[in-house]
C-alpha cells in the first residue's frame, strides 16, 4: 500500500481524476485481501459442492454454490486428509477457512480448513456420545475379538434386497468359494425402521445358526452420506453385534466412512466387496494346498514301503529252507561215516599184528573175533545207513513243515486248512491239513 501521511508514492492525479487514488493491480489486491483478512476471518459458509477435484498432490479445488452466487474453494492436502467422508458434486456441506484473494487471477478464494456435511452436526455430536459411552464400557476392545474362520461351513449375509452390496458380495463370493453356502437374511439398510430390521436379521441368524451351519456373518451396505448411514450407529444394534455367537464382519460405506457397528464388529471391512474377501480364500489356494498335502502324504507312504520291504529281504535272507537243514545233517553224518571207517581201520590194523605176533595157534580165535568186528562193522553202517534223510525219503517218505520252515512231528500241531510243505527225495509239494487224526 501507498504510505500517505508523508506524501511519497503518492500517484500523480491530471484532469477530472485529481484527487482520485491510482492503485497497482497487487497493491489493490493486497489491500483487498487485508480487508477481507480483518472483517471476516475465520468464516463459516454452507453450500453445495460444484466442480470438485483432487489434483495428484492431494490438494482439492472446487465452488461453493447457492442460489444467489459461488465461491472458489482449495483445500489442502494436510487438511484433506483429515475428511470423514468423500466429498461429491451436488453435496450439501460446511465449510471452515478463511477468505482470501488469489492474486495471479484476481479471484476471491476460499482456503477450506474443515469440511463437514451439512445438517450432521448433531448426528455427529450424538455419534461421538455413543462412541464413547460403548467404548468406555469395553465393547469395542480388540481382545474380545474373534479371528475369522478359515473354512466357514457357510457365509451369513445380513443387507438389504435392494442393495447394490448384495450383488457385489455374492458375485465375490462365487468367483472365490463357490462351494460356500451363502444364507441371505435381509433387512433394511436405511431409514428409520432400518436399526431394527438389523437386528431382528442378526437375532434370527443367531437362533437358525446351528440349522444354517453359518460361521460368520457380514454386515454390509453402500456409502451414503452420515444420515444414510444412521442406522449402524443404532446402540442397541452395537449391543446385537457384540453379543453374536459367531464373528461379525462388518462393511458399511466406503473406506473413509465409520460408523458404531464397525467399532462393535470383530473385523471392519473397509467395504463390502472386501468384507466377502476377507471371508473366503479363494478356491485355488485350497485346491493348491490339497495337491501339496497329497504329495507329501504320497513321499511319506513311498518311504515306509521301501523301509518294510528293506526289513522283509533281511528277515527272508535268514530264513532257511528244509532242504538246506537236510543238507547240513547229510554233511554232517558224511563226517562221521568217515571218522567210523578210520576208527574201523586202525582197529583191524591193530587186530591183524595181534594175530601175527601171537602165532599160529590163535589164529582161528583172532579170525573168530575179526569176523565179529565186521559184523558189528556192518551193523553200525546199516544203522548210519538208515539215519541218513536222504535213503528214508527214497523210502517214499517225506519231511513235512510249515510255510515258515518249521519241522512238523505230531498231528497235535495241525489244523483243517494248514498250508504245509512236503520235501521229497527229488523235490518239495505244498498240501494242505483235510482231517488230521491220531494213530
Amino acid at each position: 500500500m501507498f504510505d500517505t501521511s508523508s506524501g511519497q508514492g503518492k500517484p500523480p492525479a491530471t484532469g477530472r481524476e485529481a484527487g482520485v487514488r491510482i492503485w497497482p493491480v497487487g497493491s489493490l489486491l493486497r489491500a483487498i485481501a487485508d480487508s477481507l483478512e480483518a472483517r471476516f476471518n475465520p468464516v463459516a459458509v454452507q453450500g453445495e459442492i460444484s466442480g470438485f477435484s483432487r489434483a495428484a498432490s492431494g490438494h482439492c479445488y472446487f465452488s461453493l454454490k447457492d442460489e444467489q452466487g459461488q465461491v472458489r474453494c482449495a483445500m489442502f492436502r494436510r487438511a484433506a486428509t483429515q475428511l470423514e467422508f468423500s466429498p461429491r458434486d451436488g453435496q450439501l456441506v460446511e465449510l471452515r477457512g478463511r477468505l482470501g484473494v488469489y492474486e495471479p487471477r484476481g479471484e476471491l478464494q476460499l482456503v477450506v480448513e474443515s469440511m463437514r456435511q451439512a445438517g450432521q452436526g448433531n448426528l455427529f455430536e450424538q455419534f461421538l456420545q455413543l462412541k464413547a459411552k460403548l467404548d468406555a464400557e469395553g465393547l469395542f476392545a480388540s481382545d474380545r475379538k474373534r479371528p475369522l474362520p478359515l473354512l466357514p461351513r457357510a457365509i451369513g449375509l445380513v443387507t438389504s434386497l435392494g442393495a447394490a452390496a448384495l450383488h457385489d458380495v455374492v458375485s465375490v463370493l462365487q468367483r472365490r468359494a463357490p462351494h460356500i453356502p451363502v444364507v441371505l437374511y435381509p433387512a433394511s439398510v436405511q431409514g428409520a425402521q432400518a436399526a431394527g430390521e438389523l437386528r431382528e436379521a442378526l437375532l434370527k441368524a443367531f437362533q437358525r445358526r446351528d440349522k444354517d451351519q453359518v460361521d460368520v456373518l457380514l454386515l454390509v451396505r453402500g456409502g451414503g452420506a452420515m444420515e444414510d448411514l444412521w442406522a449402524f450407529n443404532d446402540e442397541q444394534l452395537a449391543r446385537t453385534i457384540v453379543a453374536s455367537p459367531v464373528p461379525v464382519v462388518c462393511g458399511v460405506g466406503h473406506e473413509t466412512d465409520f460408523t458404531i457397528a464397525d467399532f462393535c464388529a470383530d473385523v471392519r471391512a473397509p467395504t463390502p466387496t472386501a468384507a466377502a474377501e476377507l471371508c473366503a480364500q479363494p478356491q485355488t489356494v485350497w485346491l493348491g494346498a490339497l495337491d501339496l498335502a497329497l504329495s507329501r502324504l504320497q513321499n511319506a507312504v513311498d518311504r515306509q514301503l521301501q523301509s518294510h520291504a528293506q526289513r522283509l529281504d533281511w528277515a527272508a535272507s535268514r530264513v532257511s529252507r528244509p532242504s538246506h537243514l537236510v543238507t547240513q545233517q547229510q554233511a554232517r553224518l558224511s563226517g562221521l561215516a568217515q571218522s567210523l571207517r578210520h576208527a574201523a581201520h586202525a582197529r583191524l590194523t591193530q587186530a591183524r599184528r595181534s594175530v601175527q605176533s601171537a602165532g599160529a595157534d590163535l589164529q582161528r580165535e583172532t579170525k573168530g573175533k575179526l569176523q565179529h568186528s565186521r559184523q558189528q562193522l556192518e551193523r553200525a553202517q546199516l544203522r548210519l545207513e538208515l539215519l541218513d534223510p536222504k535213503l528214508v525219503l527214497q523210502r517214499g517218505y517225506a519231511w513235512l513243515a510249515d510255510l515258515q520252515g518249521q519241522p512238523i512231528t505230531s498231528v497235535n500241531a495241525t489244523h483243517v486248512g494248514q498250508p504245509v510243505r512236503a520235501t521229497l527225495a527229488d523235490g518239495e509239494v505244498d498240501l494242505t491239513v483235510s482231517a488230521p487224526r491220531l494213530i
